[in-house]
This record gives C-alpha cells, sequence and structure tokens, in this order.
C-alpha cells in the first residue's frame, strides 16, 4: 500500500468527510480502528504504518481508536492540551491574502484552529500552496501572555484560535 496515498484517504476520512465512507467519530473525533480499516478497505497494519512512519503525525492511535490529531473542517474541537509556544512562530500564506490578515487577523476559516509553524521554511512551503508565498512572524509570547491558547499539533505545527492582527507581521 502506497503510505502517501493511504495517508490522504485517512485525512479525507478522519479529518473532512467520514461521511463519505460510513464512518461516524464520535465528539472528540474517535472511532475504531477496525471502522475505519473496514470503511477504507485497508488492514489495520497498513493504518498503523500510515500512523507510525508518516512525516507529520497527524494521527493519534490509542487502544484501538484513531483520530486525526488537527486540520478538521468538521464542528467541534479535538482536544489537544495547553502548550507553552515558542516565542515566535510563523504562518504561510499567499500573497493576495496578506492585506486582509494584517487587517482582520488570523482565522481558521474552515478549519477548527489557525495552523502555525516554529519554522519559516514550512511556512513558506504551505503558503506556496495559496500563490506567491508570504510570512508572516507571529509574536506567540505576547498572543499567549495575552491569553491566546496555543496547542501543539505535532512537531511541525501549532494551532490556536484566531489571532489579532497586532501579532503579525510580514517577514
Amino acid at each position: 500500500m502506497d503510505r502517501t496515498r493511504l495517508s490522504k484517504r485517512m485525512s479525507r476520512a478522519l479529518r473532512h468527510d467520514p461521511g463519505r465512507v460510513g464512518l461516524v467519530l464520535d465528539d472528540a473525533g474517535w472511532t475504531s480502528l477496525e471502522a475505519l480499516c473496514r470503511a477504507l478497505g485497508v488492514s489495520a497494519a497498513d493504518v498503523e504504518d500510515v500512523v507510525r512512519h508518516g512525516s507529520k503525525q497527524r494521527y493519534e492511535l490509542v487502544e484501538r481508536r484513531i483520530r486525526a490529531r488537527y486540520g478538521h473542517s468538521l464542528p467541534g474541537h479535538v482536544d489537544l492540551p495547553p502548550s507553552d509556544p515558542p516565542p515566535v512562530l510563523f504562518h504561510g500564506t499567499g500573497a493576495d491574502a496578506v492585506a486582509t490578515i494584517l487587517r482582520d487577523g488570523l482565522h481558521a476559516g474552515g478549519r477548527q484552529y489557525v495552523h502555525l509553524s516554529p519554522s519559516e521554511a514550512t511556512a513558506r512551503e504551505v503558503g506556496a500552496r495559496h500563490g506567491r508565498p508570504v510570512v508572516l512572524t507571529v509574536d506567540a509570547r505576547a498572543a499567549a501572555a495575552d491569553g491566546a491558547v496555543f496547542r501543539r499539533g505535532n512537531d511541525d505545527t501549532w494551532l490556536t484560535d484566531d489571532l489579532a492582527p497586532r501579532y503579525l507581521r510580514p517577514t
């Protein structure tokens, strides 16, 4: 089984459209490993391989239950514990969105959280998905001091709710 292809299928089922494959998630985004395997027509070993070796640490597998850790476009929030962010994080976007973001701030849009990166290079890669990439520097220390809650999605992804423009500046 192609790990990347299966990860994309798991992402769609666990983050965006579980009903499309007949999957039901609980309020915290969990389903049984067996239900996911049936829905996708794959083995538990295949899914476990994606969880264990996936480059983005998108999934949690605990006691034969699985969920996507972040990136959901479904209602509700996956409960990840708050964590102290590094002083500075980065957000990649397309050049066309910069003026609006600097005026209105960052908003989750169709996702549950705003996604941030500790790496400027990773943020630039994300921004390239939206046209000419622009990286915004996020003053995470000041935002956290003012009450913003940050969660660690994985080593490359930090999550938070909306951020006001005062915490953002072009890099």
